[in-house]
This record gives structure tokens, C-alpha cells and sequence, in this order.
């Protein structure tokens, strides 16, 4: 087989990490567009990428570009794909995509014309009038943006922020590929303390000791390339014995704290699920009152934004006594908030050292990084 063409779609603000992820897997042609990252390989790097990106959403594989302004245009292009390349004559091969600044904007009407347009080559190929659909799943996915059709397959099956290990999460919980992006733009490789003091169910802690690790966050799940029958099964063997091979032994500081102690408890369980527990600690412990005495560390955490959660009022009380609780905090630490609030800043007490734009689900963020400096009285200062 030539090369494939993978695209990995990501969270807003994150394309960056996910390239650099794919650079230091030595994938080949690694390209930055708004919302997703291209790069090229082997059918080998359909099971690496997918156990080992931490920060991009799924894994497709590209199978043609081409400009669409009519249903004809996307139906005869669509047929023209290699399709039967990988989707076997019992193929399930389900149809979704989008539609941006595009004259195809009826979604469901791109759905209808991609479906018939793969089940004629398919049939034609195949010798069948009738396609069974009745073995491993193929999902195809299409992308529409100004009047050009890109065409896909999905070798993720569920998206990769859904690493396993939570099978229970609490009340607005934060997306895996986004807690381990804020881990990564702290710059936490392992070496310093790290603290959540708003751990919630455990996701930015859980990510950390998974990079302090090196552990492939994908090695406790499935994926639907897995049941792909052109796919030797021997990729996925050497695929997770080269993410194992690449994790790291240590002992590491890692601490989660949140008021509620049922948060607590279910941070303790997704802990275990993740074989991170003899890595970190979690306790109840109100965010209002931290403190740390090490001479350096790292703060990344996630508190209520005041949106779903607490009334704006409370939220803002929550981040004032926090900046308080800061304070008292050695000049070698470090502070990373991910906060929706547009008066984060004020309430807190400082002005960020940097800001970086970040979307959690459809809500539009900032991560507020803090180096923690002393003034004159104490207080952080710029």
C-alpha cells in the first residue's frame, strides 16, 4: 500500500502540540491547518498514532480532495475513490461530515449523495446490487469548506479523549485531549511537584502522571481500525510494544484536591483505571486554604467558571481567595488556570505573564499562566 494521508482533528488552540507530537514520532509532511493537523505514514502508524497522541481527537485516513459545488461534483468524486481498497464487501460504512462557506450546505442531502456514491463503486466492484453491511465498521467521514470535499475514514471509533479510565466523571467535566494540552503548555515533564487544587474527577492530574510516565494514553481501549481486516493484527502487537517500551519508572509528585469528597472518590477509581494510583494522590482539600512549602511546582487546574456550575458571583470569590491562597507560594512556582471568566484577571489579583486561547467543548477559554514572584509585601507581583 502507498502512503497514507492522516488527518487529526483537534481542539482549538491545540494544533501545535498535536505537530509536535507527530514531529517526535518522525511522521512525515506534519501541516498546521485551523481546528486539525496533516502528516503521512504507513498502515504501522494507524495503531501508533492512535496509542500515542495525547492531544489529537481521532485518527483519519484521507482518502481523496476535490472541488464539490454540485451534488454531481460530489457524487462523481466520490465514486472515484479508492474505496474498495478498504471497505470489504460486508463493510458497515456509515456516512457524517460538515459543511462551512460551502454552496453543499445541506448536510443530510452530502450524507445521501457520499453514501450512494461509495455503495455504487463498491457494488460494482463487489458484483452486489446490495450491500450486506453486517461486519466491521468503516465510518466515513467528509469535510466541506469553501466549496472543496475532503473524504475520510475514521480508525478511531470513539473519539481518543475517551482513554478508558473514566468511566464516571462529574458535573462539567474537562476533556481528556485538553487536560493533557494544559499539562503540556505548562511545561510539566515530571520533575516538579504538580498540583490540581480543583481536581474534579481526576483528568488533569491522571494526563500528568501519564506524561510524567511517557505512558501511551491509548493502551487501555479499542479502536474500530482494530477489526479492519486489510489491517494485519500485528501492527497493534508492535504498536503497543513500542509505546511500552518508551514509559519511564520514577516516583513523581503528583497531588489533586477538591472540596467535594465525592469528586474525590471517583478521581481515586478513574486513578486506578488508568494504572496511575501508586502515582498520584488525591485528598479533600478546599482550593481557598492551598499551600505548598517546595521551593518550586506546577499549578494546572481547571475551576468553576461561574457558566454551569456556581453563579458568576461565587466563581469570582472562588478565584479571588485562590489568588490569596497563591500568595504564600515560593518564587519557583508556576500557575496554569483555565478559566471562561472575561474578568479573570481582575479577580484573581494580576494580570497574566502569558495567555494562550483554548475551546473546552464550545467554550471559548484562556489559560492563565502566572510565574510566581515575590514583591515587596508579598503578594505576587509583576
Amino acid at each position: 500500500m502507498e502512503k497514507l494521508t492522516f488527518v487529526i482533528p483537534t481542539l482549538l488552540g491545540v494544533e501545535g502540540l498535536t505537530a509536535n507530537e507527530l514531529r517526535r514520532m518522525n511522521m512525515e509532511g506534519v501541516r498546521v491547518e485551523n481546528g486539525r493537523v496533516f502528516c503521512q505514514g504507513g498502515p504501522q502508524d494507524i495503531a501508533r498514532l492512535n496509542l500515542q497522541l495525547r492531544t489529537g481527537e481521532r485518527v483519519l485516513i484521507l482518502l481523496g480532495t476535490f472541488p464539490a459545488q454540485t451534488f454531481e461534483d460530489l457524487f462523481q468524486g466520490t465514486r472515484a475513490l479508492p474505496w474498495d481498497n478498504f471497505i470489504p464487501k460486508d463493510g458497515a460504512f456509515p456516512v457524517k461530515g460538515f459543511s462551512l462557506n460551502s454552496a453543499l450546505h445541506s448536510i443530510p442531502a452530502c450524507q445521501s449523495i457520499v453514501k450512494k456514491a461509495v455503495a455504487t463503486r463498491l457494488g460494482q466492484v463487489y458484483h452486489q446490487e446490495t450491500l450486506p453491511e453486517n461486519g466491521a465498521l468503516y465510518q466515513i467521514q467528509f469535510s466541506i469548506m469553501k466549496d472543496v470535499a475532503s473524504l475520510m475514514l475514521d480508525t478511531s471509533g470513539a473519539g481518543l479523549y475517551k482513554r478508558g479510565y473514566r468511566a464516571v466523571g462529574v458535573a462539567a467535566p474537562l476533556r481528556e485531549t485538553l487536560a493533557a494540552a494544559m499539562v503540556l503548555l505548562s511545561g510539566y515533564r515530571g520533575r516538579d511537584p504538580f498540583c490540581d487544587p480543583f481536581c474534579g474527577s481526576g483528568t488533569i492530574a491522571i494526563e500528568a502522571a501519564l506524561i510524567a510516565k511517557n505512558r501511551a494514553p491509548g493502551l487501555n481501549r479499542t479502536f474500530a481500525a482494530q477489526k479492519w481486516a486489510w489491517l494485519p493484527s500485528q501492527v497493534w502487537v508492535d504498536g503497543a510494544g513500542e509505546a511500552m517500551d518508551l514509559e519511564f519508572d520514577g516516583d513523581y509528585d503528583i497531588w489533586g484536591g477538591d472540596i467535594d469528597p465525592s469528586a474525590v472518590r471517583i478521581a481515586q477509581d478513574n486513578a486506578v483505571k488508568a494504572d496511575v494510583e501508586d502515582l498520584v494522590h488525591f485528598e479533600v482539600a478546599d482550593a481557598r486554604s492551598f499551600s505548598r512549602q517546595e521551593p518550586y511546582g506546577r499549578i494546572v487546574t481547571n475551576p468553576p467558571y461561574g457558566e454551569r456550575l456556581m453563579e458568576k458571583q461565587e466563581a469570582e470569590e472562588l478565584y479571588r481567595d485562590f489568588g490569596r491562597a497563591t500568595e504564600g507560594l515560593p518564587s519557583g512556582w508556576r500557575i496554569n488556570l483555565l478559566s471562561s471568566h472575561t474578568e479573570f484577571e481582575r479577580t484573581f489579583g494580576r494580570t497574566a505573564d502569558k495567555k494562550r486561547k483554548l475551546y473546552n467543548g464550545m467554550i471559548k477559554c484562556d489559560l492563565f499562566q502566572y510565574d510566581v514572584k515575590r514583591g515587596k509585601k508579598g503578594r505576587i507581583s509583576g
